[in-house]
């Protein structure tokens, strides 16, 4: 299998690992992870969470490369699974091509190769083969697809929302889970999910919200998973939502290589480093390590699907 050789990623895994964290003693999934982009390969990926307690691991894809590649690597891997979708930053690169108004800001892909434009009807196809790969029984998820404001202009958010309700969409009529990729677009991905008529399962991928919108989506019943940047200084937001957030809707994830949390930001990140996380939450919440382990183990089950 091929992995990603963008210079963004190459310079992020040149740096040095941070060190194994003591083992959890309850296992829990890392629910959202992208080694296509981390060094080593994916079997000692795999072999250094298991051995500090995280397992399975849930392979997400961001273009129709990496969704292929995620479902692939799942079919080879019982501790893996799937998830599938256009990133909400590729479906502008797919509409209006690369350097277009509203498009992500670099226009360049991966490798630094830019695209013409494809129209719809471009979109259209590629979300076409997501629908096709969401069918795959490894697959447990459609995503991460959302709303991503921070770069995007008013073109852009066009495509990302036609893109999303499109996702929306796929994950309902495959009973998948819906993975919410939400940068600085919390309204409008609640309304587009309300407008649509969310899937069973919702879960906001590296949650991005407050306290008060955590209590909106747990009236929605939407899992909130959390990842490495909860432990950061400067994010008091993420702390507080995850206080409130109820039990039964938490999870936690790496979004490696990005995302390492304190204190090695800065750093790669993989899905090993879980427990750091996990032990941030646990703080955040007053609440006993194993205790939020044996619960959130039990969230990525119910989630998607997921065996130990």
């Amino acid at each position: 299998m091929g992995k990603r050789s963008g210079a963004a990623v190459r310079n992020r895994n040149a740096q040095t690992p941070p060190p194994a964290p003591e083992p959890l003693r309850v296992a829990v999934a890392d629910s959202h992870t992208h080694m296509d982009m981390q060094e080593p390969e994916p079997e000692a990926i795999i072999a250094a969470a298991e051995a500090v307690g995280v397992t399975p691991l849930m392979q997400v894809g961001v273009d129709l490369e990496s969704s292929r590649w995620a479902a692939d690597l799942a079919a080879a891997h019982p501790s893996v699974y799937a998830a599938v979708a256009l990133h909400p930053n590729e479906a502008p690169r797919i509409v209006h091509g690369d350097g277009a108004p509203g498009v992500e800001v670099d226009g360049t892909d991966w490798a630094g190769k830019r695209r013409e434009a494809g129209g719809e009807r471009a979109l259209e196809e590629a979300v076409a083969e997501i629908d096709r790969l969401a069918a795959l029984p490894r697959v447990r998820a459609v995503g991460e697809t959302g709303l991503d404001y921070f770069r995007t202009g008013e073109e852009g958010k066009a495509a990302q929302q036609d893109s999303f309700r499109r996702h929306i969409d796929v994950a309902g009529r495959h009973g998948k889970a819906l993975m919410i990729h939400d940068r600085e677009a919390h309204e409008d991905v609640l309304r587009i999910l309300e407008e649509e008529g969310a899937p069973e399962r919702v879960v906001f991928h590296c949650y991005s919200g407050d306290a008060e919108m955590a209590k909106v989506c747990a009236e929605h019943g939407y899992f909130m998973s959390f990842a490495g940047n909860v432990t950061f200084a400067s994010a008091h937001h993420l702390r507080e939502a995850a206080a409130v957030a109820p039990a039964e809707l938490l999870l936690v994830e790496t979004d490696a290589p990005f995302l390492t949390p304190k204190p090695y930001r800065g750093r790669p990140n993989a899905p090993y480093l879980v427990p750091l996380t996990l032990r941030a939450l646990a703080e955040a919440r007053g609440e006993e390590e194993d205790a939020l382990a044996a619960r959130v183990a039990e969230n990525g089950r119910r989630a998607f699907g997921l065996e130990d």
